[in-house]
C-alpha cells in the first residue's frame, strides 16, 4: 500500500470533531497527522502543538461574542472542517472547526514534525536544507505543507487535506498545557491553559518551557 492509500485509510472519523469540548479535541490532535495531497505532492506532518479557541465565551476567538463575518462563518459550520485565515498580511493560519454546526469552537495548528515530503515542503518555503523552522509556528507549517486561505471551508474527510491517526500515542506526561500565544488582547482569557504541545520536541514554537 503506498503512503497516500495508508494514512487515506486513517483518516479521522468526523465524530472527532464534533466532541462538545474544544480542549479535548486540541489535546487529542497531539500526534496525529495532517496531511495534504495537492497536485499529486503528498506532504506531512505529525502535529506537536495545538491551541483551543472556545467560540463566543472567548475573547480570544474570532467568534467571541457570537460575531459573525464572511470570513467567520465557516467556524459555525460542523466540526472537521478546515478554517484557514491570513494573519499580518503574510501568514495563512490552518484551524480545524471542532463540535456541531452553530457553535463555532476551532482549534489552531501551531506546529508539525515533518514525516513525509520534506522535498516539497523545502520547495514551498524557497529553504535549501531542513531544519527546525521548516514547520515550527503556524505561518511556516501552512506554507510547507500548501495550504492557503483558498482551502478554508474543505471538508477533513477530503482526499486532499485531512488529519490521519496511524496509531501513535502521546503519554500524558508528555503534553503541557499553557496559556496561548499573541492573544494579550483576550484580557483574562490570554491566561486561559488552552495552548498544548509536546514536551521538548524542537518544532514546538514559543519560548522553551522551564524544567
Amino acid at each position: 500500500m503506498n503512503p497516500i492509500t495508508l494514512l487515506r485509510s486513517q483518516k479521522l472519523p468526523a465524530a472527532f470533531y464534533e466532541r462538545k469540548n474544544v480542549c479535548t479535541v486540541a489535546k487529542g490532535l497531539l500526534g496525529k497527522i495532517l496531511v495534504s495531497n495537492f497536485d499529486n505532492r503528498l506532504t506531512a506532518g505529525r502535529i506537536v502543538e495545538t491551541e483551543a479557541y472556545n467560540g463566543p465565551a472567548d475573547k480570544a476567538s474570532h467568534a467571541w461574542n457570537g460575531r459573525r463575518t464572511s470570513r467567520t462563518e465557516i467556524m459555525y459550520r460542523h466540526g472537521g472542517v478546515a478554517y484557514v485565515y491570513f494573519c499580518y498580511g503574510i501568514h495563512h493560519m490552518f484551524n480545524v472547526v471542532t463540535n456541531v454546526a452553530d457553535i463555532p469552537h476551532a482549534v489552531l495548528v501551531r506546529a508539525l514534525e515533518p514525516v513525509a515530503g520534506i522535498q516539497s515542503m523545502l520547495a514551498r518555503t524557497s529553504k535549501a536544507k531542513a531544519d527546525f523552522t521548516l514547520t515550527k509556528g503556524p505561518g511556516n507549517l501552512a506554507k510547507a505543507l500548501g495550504i492557503h486561505t483558498s482551502h478554508s471551508g474543505m471538508d477533513l474527510q477530503s482526499d486532499a487535506l485531512f488529519i490521519a491517526d496511524d496509531g501513535v500515542r502521546i503519554p500524558a506526561a508528555a503534553i503541557a498545557a499553557t496559556p496561548r500565544i499573541g492573544v494579550a488582547y483576550a484580557g483574562d482569557d490570554a491566561l486561559l491553559p488552552y495552548r498544548f504541545l509536546v514536551k521538548n520536541n524542537p518544532y514546538v514554537s514559543g519560548k522553551k518551557l522551564a524544567d
